[in-house]
């Protein structure tokens, strides 16, 4: 009998990925696909992806990074897909799947209104707030995880708050408060 198997240092470095950020990377994708089976969905390809890719990361320190960045690309792709099956679906005039338990809960939670708020934003406005408020990433991180410059990150972040309180006076959009009530 032998004894416990030490691990690679892509399951440590994953599994530390995993216990510390799940949540919230389950989160940043909810906020970007309103789905919270996808949204597991996108985390889990984007955890494995890493591990795949581990030993041929610059900076094993910097995965998270990586990982967000897959998230939101991911994301990204989900939404693209989901606009080609809508299209299809008006087309063909069949009706759109049932939604999941989980999203009718999600759906009658408290920050509803934020969610429909967040909508209204182009995307990469909507992908920057989520970023800043949810994902609690810096300037630097949200562009990294974009892939666009500091000076942009600036630009959607001031343009998507003000819409925001025009949208909902109420919100504390700006005010240093987390948006969505969290």
């Amino acid at each position: 009998m032998s004894g416990p198997r030490a691990l690679s240092p892509a399951d440590a470095g994953v599994s530390d990925l995993y216990a510390a950020h799940w949540h919230s990377l389950v989160r940043l994708a909810y906020l970007m696909v309103h789905d919270v089976t996808l949204a597991e969905d996108i985390v889990q390809d984007a955890l494995v992806t890493v591990h795949q890719r581990w030993n041929s990361l610059r900076d094993p320190h910097a995965a998270l990074g990586y990982v967000r960045r897959t998230v939101v690309n991911s994301a990204r792709s989900a939404l693209r897909h989901q606009g080609v099956v809508d299209r299809y679906a008006r087309r063909t005039d069949e009706d759109h799947v049932g939604v999941s338990a989980e999203q009718t809960a999600l759906d009658h939670a408290e920050h509803d209104e934020m969610l429909r708020a967040l909508g209204e934003l182009s995307a990469k406005q909507r992908e920057v707030l989520i970023l800043r408020y949810y994902g609690d990433l810096t300037e630097a991180e949200i562009a990294d995880a974009l892939g666009i410059s500091r000076g942009a990150v600036k630009t959607h972040a001031h343009r998507g708050l003000a819409h925001l309180r025009s949208l909902i006076p109420d919100s504390g959009a700006g005010n240093g408060r987390p948006l969505g009530g969290e």
